[in-house]
């Protein structure tokens, strides 16, 4: 079983206009299906769970779409806050939140705050976030915290930097739609992660299509540059 899933949440608006709906009944559509991927998880042991909700590039969209997309992002928090919390999630928001309106900031502090004790499930969701936006930033603080020392970073030294500093890399990356790309998500994260595309949009992504990618994930040999035979001799090394 995969310890973290990471998921670009993709087909919304195509899912709403082969039904004849307008764009938002496909995002209202989909936030319900991140209930049922957050009780998925839970249900299967999943320790840590990341959705890319909202890029740095969305912002091109019409802006009655970006508007209706806050707005739901707003009255998720008001309504799931507490339910998370019942079941033992923790709700952290990553990405450059300072463009969002004060309300918001407001509310994902709390949100943050209020599950920062819960353990049983770490659910990230990923706002006005770019990998390499991530990286930048993490590059920028990183030298500001030893403006004296000048080069030799390693990687060991830029991750504790990193917006998800405090989860292990996903084991296995999942995106619906149809699109076979990452799109700028989690790009220093994903360097080893299982990769799985799917046609099926996502609010048909429902249980049984998630349990088909981690069959997926299962069968897969996961080697890190090591040969079959070297796992063989010591899978645990």
């Amino acid at each position: 079983m995969p310890r973290h899933v990471a998921v670009i949440m993709d087909g919304n608006g195509r899912w709403a206009k082969k039904r004849l709906l307008p764009r938002v009944a496909g995002h209202v559509k989909g936030v319900e299906l991140v209930r049922e991927m957050v009780r998925a998880c839970l249900e299967r042991g999943i320790g840590y769970l990341t959705l890319f909700a909202f890029s740095s590039e969305n912002w091109r969209r019409p802006q009655d779409e970006v508007t209706l997309l806050m707005q739901l992002f707003v009255k998720a928090l008001e309504q799931e806050v507490e339910k998370l919390g019942r079941n033992g999630v923790r709700l952290r928001v990553v990405g450059d939140l300072s463009r969002f309106e004060p309300r918001l900031q407001e509310l994902i502090r709390r949100a943050e705050e209020t599950t920062a004790g819960n353990s049983r499930l770490e659910l990230t969701i990923a706002a006005n976030y770019g990998g390499r936006w991530d990286i930048m930033q993490a590059v920028n603080r990183m030298a500001a915290a030893d403006p004296v020392r000048c080069g030799a970073w390693s990687e060991a030294d830029l991750e504790p930097y990193l917006a998800m500093n405090y989860a292990p890399e996903p084991d296995l990356f999942i995106r619906t739609g149809g699109e076979e790309r990452i799109s700028n998500f989690l790009l220093w994260q994903l360097a080893y992660a299982e990769l799985y595309f799917t046609p099926t949009l996502w609010p048909d992504f429902d249980t049984a299509e998630f349990d088909k990618a981690i069959q997926s994930f299962q069968k897969r040999e996961r080697r890190f540059g090591r040969t079959s035979e070297q796992l063989t001799e010591a899978p645990d090394a």
